[in-house]
């Protein structure tokens, strides 16, 4: 005999006619400075993870950015993260001084030549994130000059760190209802044309 299970069915009725809709009568809450830095990362335990890996081209990593909607990738071989690879990588100046310097072809450079390897990724500490709000985070993307930060947690009982989730300049800015610029893109942008005219 299986015992009785402490969960119940619950009654129902029939919809009347002329029944309605609800219509969203709350709006999201408008994200600010000092709002929590939760509010506008992007959790990876509730959004899948953006990934690729190391041998795909820097046009097919390009494309499953546009295909996610995102500017940066984690480049993982199986469950292992090798590091990162973002729009700037695949389509800012850095392929262009490669093609030149290796004398080889676009199509023939790799993710893993361009991505940050692992070992040279920051992460912010899940636990300093909790306590921090948007202010700190932004704060923190320009010191640091880039549009990303990952975040990582440490697993307390294994000593192992999973990237957790990460925070975009650009997200930030739409969520905050202004642009949030990390770097000078003028400055990006000359250094680009720079390059360019060295190598045409």
């Amino acid at each position: 005999m299986t015992a009785e299970s402490p969960h119940k069915p619950l009654p129902s009725h029939k919809a009347a006619p002329g029944t309605g809709i609800q219509h969203v009568t709350e709006e999201a809450p408008q994200v600010t400075l000092s709002s929590s830095a939760l509010c506008v990362m992007t959790d990876f335990r509730k959004v899948p993870v953006a990934t690729i890996g190391p041998e795909a081209t820097l046009n097919q990593a390009t494309e499953e950015m546009i295909a996610r909607g995102v500017r940066l990738l984690i480049v993982a071989d199986e469950e292992r993260v090798l590091g990162l690879i973002t729009a700037r990588d695949t389509q800012g100046e850095r392929p262009i001084q490669m093609v030149s310097e290796r004398g080889v072809r676009h199509d023939d450079l790799r993710v893993r030549d361009l991505m940050a390897s692992v070992e040279n990724v920051d992460l912010l500490d899940m636990y300093r994130v909790m306590r921090a709000d948007v202010g700190d985070i932004i704060a923190t993307l320009k010191n640091w000059g880039r549009q990303h930060a990952l975040v990582g947690q440490t697993d307390p009982t294994t000593g192992e760190t999973c990237i957790r989730g990460v925070f975009s300049a650009t997200q930030i800015g739409r969520q905050l209802g202004l642009q949030v610029q990390t770097f000078d893109v003028a400055r990006t942008f000359a250094d680009i044309q720079a390059v360019l005219s060295k190598v045409y």
